[in-house]
């Protein structure tokens, strides 16, 4: 075994301004909001405005309503205010309007920070930026989140996130029926976790079933965990599987439907026989 842990970089120039910049979020964030769908609106408007269009930052309503800019520029600058926007997850029956205009702004500036010239691939800043929102998006959300570029999700506040929790680049986590991570648990990149599924016969008849990873579960590149699965604790699923049934603790799940091929060395000795309760199939 060949250990390879992740290297300790230089602080860049630049990091007491990142510092600053989301702190100065942190404070905005956490002042008291009689509507918090609307303050909330409000920051990620003036924030997005900042990093995207600082020449608009300080007459962003004017510029929005000034005539004699092109309708494009107008549009843009208005889209940086999420009451202009419209996701989703809005348009589904369960949607909880209430509850979700209230996590919609920091959805919002979430995605756009990720595709703004300072957001991209700029790891250190972005998983400040999303470990700051995290716990206001969130039912529940641990110590110490990780969660790199191109994240998304359904609701956002059907999510409970445990402890030392990393989500790697263009993960969907759809959490429309609910998802639980445990402690300790690793999603690679491209995985898609669901908590939804339709019926064959009519698109419109749904199914949310919440679906839950327990401590140390880790489920790999590219990987699918469908609608009520559980993986238990220290499974693995396999790169490109698709979990259509529940995954026993310490098992190694591949395929399509994913099957376990083993158990984990590191396992104690009746991982072979334990069985998670009721194990349901969701092909």
């Amino acid at each position: 075994m060949v250990l390879r842990p992740l290297r300790q970089l230089a602080t860049r120039p630049a990091r007491p301004v990142a510092d600053a910049w989301l702190a100065e979020l942190a404070d905005a964030l956490a002042a008291p909001m009689s509507d918090p769908a609307a303050a909330r609106s409000d920051v990620c408007r003036r924030t997005l405005a900042e990093l995207c269009y600082p020449q608009y930052a300080g007459n962003w309503e004017t510029a929005v309503a000034d005539a004699k800019l092109p309708h494009g520029v107008r549009l843009a600058l208005a889209a940086l205010d999420p009451r202009n926007v419209t996701l989703e997850p809005e348009y589904y029956a369960e949607c909880d309007d209430a509850r979700f205009q209230a996590v919609k702004p920091l959805l919002w500036l979430w995605y756009s920070f990720d595709r703004t010239p300072v957001g991209g691939q700029n790891i250190d800043v972005g998983i400040g930026l999303r470990r700051l929102l995290a716990p206001y998006i969130f039912r529940r959300c641990g110590e110490n989140f990780k969660a790199f570029q191109n994240v998304e999700f359904s609701f956002g506040y059907n999510m409970e996130v445990g402890d030392n929790v990393v989500i790697h680049r263009h993960v969907l986590l759809d959490d429309r029926g609910g998802i639980i991570l445990g402690n300790n648990v690793s999603v690679s990149d491209y995985a898609n976790i669901y908590s939804h599924t339709h019926s064959i016969i009519d698109q419109k008849d749904v199914t949310d079933a919440t679906t839950i990873l327990e401590d140390g579960a880790r489920i790999t590149y590219h990987a699918t965990v469908l609608a009520g699965v559980r993986v238990g604790c220290d499974a693995m699923i396999g790169a490109v599987a698709v979990a259509t049934k529940d995954v026993r603790p310490h098992h190694v799940n591949v395929g399509i439907p994913a099957k376990s091929i083993r158990i984990k060395p590191t396992a104690p000795a009746d991982a072979a026989t334990y069985c998670l309760p009721a194990a349901r199939d969701r092909s």
